[in-house]
């Protein structure tokens, strides 16, 4: 009899050592953000992406005559609302920035003064993301004033990663501002299969990371983003992983004191 209660404890132990792991493996949840810059500039995939049911972040122009409408817009029906800045490139024309762009021959007072009216032009956002801006982002004193701005009005920042050499990172953990950077570009080619293709990326990533970010962009790609996007919603069902607004992804006690809701 003691020889059978020894062989058969490992196997009574086994079944709830399993759940317990299974039960660890259910408990981390998964969470993506997609960011749909270009709100408050072409009119692709606007309303297709703000009145949808799957909640976006819309990152949007500053001083457009759509600027205002949109971010009203997008906040009405329940999504969050970005800055999306304009940023000087290396290459690109100047016209795709849009009026008062960050540019490396402004003055400092010049950069916090646009940076400044930006968000001022964009009702209810908590956060700003660059547009384009590879040159700008390099820039260490162009991003430091951006940054100290972010700060001064409690803003979080997503570094939208067009330049590997951008000063965001350093300069946001330096001064204390909540940043995170993306992962996955949905529509640099313009193709709803590819998009598809890249909201499986960004699934990937999630499952990697436990979170995830993807950008893409309402205007000329804007009805082919919108269209992969929705059509990839059953793969992230099938992998368990819930589609945030990007505040949802900081985390600790900082961003808990920074957030203006």
């Amino acid at each position: 009899m003691k020889k059978l209660v020894l062989v058969l404890i490992p196997f009574l132990l086994f079944p709830f050592h399993t759940n317990a792991a299974e039960n660890k493996k259910q408990t981390k949840e998964l969470k993506a953000a997609i960011i749909i810059d270009d709100f408050g500039g072409g009119t692709g995939g606007v309303r297709d992406f703000l009145e949808g049911d799957i909640p976006i972040t819309a990152a949007v122009m500053p001083f457009t005559e759509s600027s205002k409408a949109h971010a009203e817009w997008a906040h009405k029906n329940g999504f969050e609302v970005m800055v999306h800045l304009p940023m000087e490139p290396k290459r690109g024309k100047r016209s795709w920035l849009g009026p008062k762009p960050i540019t490396v021959d402004l003055s400092k007072e010049e950069v916090r003064k646009r940076v400044e009216e930006a968000i001022k032009s964009v009702p209810y956002a908590v956060g700003l993301n660059n547009h384009m801006g590879s040159r700008a982002v390099e820039n260490e004193e162009i991003v430091r004033i951006i940054v100290e701005v972010a700060k001064e009005k409690n803003l979080f920042i997503i570094d939208s990663g067009t330049s590997p050499g951008t000063k965001f990172p350093e300069i946001a953990k330096e001064l204390g501002v909540p940043l995170l950077k993306r992962d996955v570009f949905l529509d640099d080619i313009s193709s709803s299969s590819y998009v598809r293709k890249q909201m499986v990326r960004l699934a990937k990533v999630t499952e990697i990371k436990g979170k995830g970010i993807a950008i893409g962009h309402v205007g000329v790609t804007g009805k082919v983003c919108s269209i992969g996007v929705f059509q990839a919603m059953d793969e992230f069902k099938k992998r368990n992983i819930k589609i945030v607004p990007v505040s949802e992804l900081f985390a600790g006690e900082l961003t808990k004191k920074h957030f203006v809701p």
